[in-house]
């Protein structure tokens, strides 16, 4: 009896366990702000405070569209002043308290990663089509 109750309990547990990781992986977006991108004078910016890390970690944009990346600090003296996108060999100080604008150009659709300087802060964008 024993035996069959420990089974049956690991049988529901697996299965609860696969439904959350199908279901997440299916809506790997679902959950992402959309506040943080707009579009001004056909360019789109997309928006991230930089303090303590990246907020939003991950942001949803639209590929193949003028795109600029505005950090904003307020405050900010940890690593996240730092800001690192390897793929497109970009490497910035931000400012203590400020705003500064990075030229993606036409992002095409993919993820573009970005970390801070240490590599503690990660922080992504999925372009869309």
């Amino acid at each position: 009896m024993k035996a069959t109750l420990v089974s049956i309990i690991i049988a529901v547990g697996l299965v609860g366990g696969s439904f959350v990781l199908v279901r997440g992986n299916s809506q790997e977006t679902d959950n992402i702000p959309l506040n943080n991108v707009t579009v001004v004078d056909g360019k789109q910016i997309i928006e991230i405070g930089a303090k303590g890390g990246y907020s939003p970690r991950k942001s949803i944009a639209k590929a193949d569209l003028p795109t600029i990346l505005r950090f904003e600090t307020n405050g900010t003296f940890d690593c996240s002043s730092s800001v690192r996108i390897p793929s497109m060999n970009i490497a910035r100080n931000l400012p203590p308290a400020g705003t500064v604008d990075i030229n993606l150009g036409n992002p095409k659709t993919g993820t573009l990663q970005g970390i801070c300087g240490m590599g503690m802060y990660p922080f992504e964008i999925i372009f869309k089509s």
